[in-house]
């Protein structure tokens, strides 16, 4: 990989800790607002009993991020597009941003649109479980995450190699400043983040209780990661 692939950007990292069980629930409402800057509120995970993250809402010390996750890219429960919809609904008033996957984008422009009159920003993420696709074909994807009116572009894909680690940070150094976030999953992943975090990914996901996937960081230990990666490189 040369030397000059690795440009960094002033764009200061987000560090988002995710909600997707009961445990990580008790470990936020005991976050202090300095330990992330975002929660990521996975609702499928709650499906059963949603009003428990209700209830929680107004102990929690930072901004929020709604996913209801799709089955297919993660989620938790087989929630039916209906049941999804549903979710979105209850909990939009109360967070500052959503989540919807490129192919949900059509199936929940109601709730898109819903989420944009209430001035909640979005992000259209897209997630790679089993390889890397082609840069094409990311870009492809990005497209469609734009025409439905992403503010960010989330994309996590696994990489196992320095090969596709390149190729996946070259996708990251094309996009425009600040409209971006994205992470490696598996070996390379706990890599991956450190590097993109300090290269422009706006958000960077980290667990609190237990990953859920291969190559994650605890969230708090990851921001403070970051925070010494930007120091080190401070005037």
């Amino acid at each position: 990989m040369s030397r000059a692939a690795f440009t960094t950007r002033s764009q200061t990292a987000l560090v988002v800790g995710t909600i997707h069980s009961p445990g990580a629930l008790k470990k936020a409402l005991v976050l202090k607002p300095t330990d992330v800057d975002l929660l990521e509120l996975r609702v499928d995970a709650f499906a059963d009993c949603p009003e428990k993250l209700l209830r929680a809402i107004p102990g929690l010390p930072v901004p929020l991020l709604l996913t209801v996750r799709h089955p297919k890219e993660g989620g938790a429960a087989q929630l039916s597009t209906v049941q999804r919809r549903h979710l979105l609904r209850q909990f939009l008033p109360l967070v500052q941003w959503v989540d919807v996957e490129v192919r949900s984008v059509e199936l929940l422009k109601e709730e898109i649109a819903h989420a944009a009159a209430m001035g909640v920003r979005l992000i259209v993420s897209d997630h790679h479980f089993r390889s890397l696709p082609s840069q094409e074909r990311l870009a492809e994807r990005e497209a469609l995450a734009r025409r439905a009116g992403a503010e960010l572009f989330k994309l996590a894909a696994t990489v196992r190699t320095p090969s596709e680690l390149e190729r996946l940070f070259a996708f990251l150094n094309r996009g425009k400043a600040g409209s971006l976030s994205v992470m490696g999953m598996g070996e390379l992943g706990q890599v991956s983040r450190l590097l993109f975090g300090r290269c422009g990914s706006v958000l960077n996901y980290g667990y609190l209780d237990q990953p859920q996937v291969p190559g994650q960081w605890e969230a708090s230990l990851l921001k403070r990661r970051l925070q010494e990666l930007f120091e080190a490189d401070a005037p």
